[in-house]
């Protein structure tokens, strides 16, 4: 369990006004008490400790140039995208292969034009070959996953441009 588990947890109980509530999760065991009497005061559990976030250190004054405080990275802005353009994505998480075998040539490649239903590729889930049709007809544009990698659920794998 981590600490955010741990957080969502405890303001749960607060919510509902639960005052204890004790879990075991494999070797893991979670034992909370709110409000309870206040005279059954005894020395902490040695089993459990607390862990607190340490803050980074704070830049020494006057030891180089004044660097400003790094800001959030921007989002990567993605190129313009082309009209009439289809992303195919994954039904499934898996490993993406492009062919059918080691050795065979690529179910298909940039420069194709293909048909709605026609196999792409194949995304290994559970040690089951699962072929990916294409769900839209047009060309392929680009690949935009590599042989052999591993991909999610929802990833874009290749964009289309649509026929006319």
């Amino acid at each position: 369990m981590n600490q955010k588990e741990l957080k969502e947890l405890v303001e749960f109980l607060i919510e509902k006004d639960i005052s204890e509530f004790e879990l075991e999760r494999g070797d893991v065991k979670v034992k909370i008490k709110r409000g309870g009497d206040k005279s059954q005061a005894s020395a902490p559990d040695s089993r459990y400790f607390t862990v607190h976030a340490v803050p980074p250190p704070a830049p020494e004054v006057g030891t180089g140039p004044a660097v400003p405080p790094q800001q959030p990275a921007a989002p990567i802005k993605a190129p313009a995208v082309e009209e009439n353009l289809h992303i195919v994505r994954s039904p499934i998480v898996g490993t993406y292969y492009e062919s059918p075998s080691p050795g065979s040539p690529p179910f298909v490649k940039v420069g194709d034009v293909v048909e709605a239903g026609q196999v792409l590729c194949i995304v290994e889930a559970m040690k089951l070959m699962n072929e990916i049709e294409s769900d839209a007809s047009g060309e392929i544009i680009k690949m935009l996953v590599t042989n052999g990698q591993p991909i999610e659920y929802g990833q874009e794998l290749f964009a289309l441009r649509k026929k006319g």
